[in-house]
């Protein structure tokens, strides 16, 4: 389990991280700026699919 801490994020691991931070950052924003929290819903949105059309290993 320790080993984990080293082995490199693949490029689906690193979308799919940056798609949970653009979902929490449009979730802060939606009681602040209804605007801005729909731009990040949309590019969450557009980033799943990249991360659905990436070829599986």
């Amino acid at each position: 389990m320790a080993f984990g801490f080293f082995r490199k994020k693949s490029e689906k691991e690193k979308l799919i991280e940056k798609h949970r931070k653009l979902l929490e950052e449009s979730f802060k924003l939606s009681s602040i700026n209804r605007r801005k929290s729909d731009e990040k819903v949309a590019e969450a949105e557009a980033l799943m699919r990249k991360i659905e059309n990436l070829p599986e290993k």
